[in-house]
């Protein structure tokens, strides 16, 4: 069984500003950080 991923607050901030500047699709920004769309929407 995988281990949950941990990350740090700040590149959970790192995300979210990208997310919010609206540059890249939540699609491209969750395969640019591994993470799922569903979660950076968040």
């Amino acid at each position: 069984m995988k281990k949950r991923k941990n990350h740090s607050p700040e590149f959970k901030a790192k995300v979210a500003l990208e997310a919010i500047r609206e540059e890249m699709t939540l699609a491209e920004l969750s395969k640019k950080y591994g993470g799922h769309p569903t979660q950076i929407g968040t």
